[in-house]
């Protein structure tokens, strides 16, 4: 194989492998009439999937904000109880078509992006989202308070089930309010 056409399927091979993770998993439909000024500010993390850049934390919140150029900073943080500590990752978030829509690609390591998709909303008070990647692994329910009504965690399960994603293994994240950042 020339070393042209080795250049070309390398370069077709990161363009997939970058926009792969861009996706969503089958049945999940971003929200309509998503209104970015009205998400900004914190969310509290109230379940996730375990994956390894959150394992073991508690007090999880995620603080969105707009930056200049429209597009929107990340901070990440939560408690890191076994060593004692604060963790944070700040990151980047991009629409990933027009910005009524809630599907955005989220960087936290340089020009790698993966799905951020807000498949339901509170839309009337902005209270909670149900959230996924681009695959079923990587699932969040979001809140304004650390707390949320039995039903609400209810109708995550229940959605989040009919979707496809692996429900006992969600991650009830404690709260802890003797711990403050």
């Amino acid at each position: 194989m020339s070393s042209l056409v080795t250049l070309r399927v390398a370069a077709i091979a990161a363009m997939l492998l970058l926009t792969g993770c861009l996706g969503k998993p089958a049945g999940v439909k971003p929200v309509k009439d998503f209104e970015v000024q009205r998400y900004l500010g914190t969310w509290y993390e109230i379940a996730r999937l375990d994956h390894s850049f959150e394992r073991g934390l508690s007090n999880v919140t995620a603080h969105y904000s707009l930056n200049n150029d429209g597009n929107i900073r990340v901070l990440n943080k939560g408690y890191d109880a076994e060593e004692g500590e604060w963790k944070e990752a700040e990151g980047l978030a991009k629409f990933v078509g027009d910005d009524s829509t809630g599907h955005l690609k989220v960087s936290f390591f340089g020009p790698f992006y993966s799905s951020y998709v807000v498949f339901e909303l509170d839309h009337e008070g902005y209270q909670y989202a149900f959230v996924s990647g681009f695959n079923t692994n990587y699932l969040w329910l979001l809140a304004r308070s650390p707390e949320v009504s039995d039903d609400l965690q209810a109708h995550f399960v229940e959605s989040a089930d009919r979707l496809g994603f692996d429900v006992d293994k969600l991650i009830f994240v404690e709260h802890d309010r003797q711990v403050q950042p």
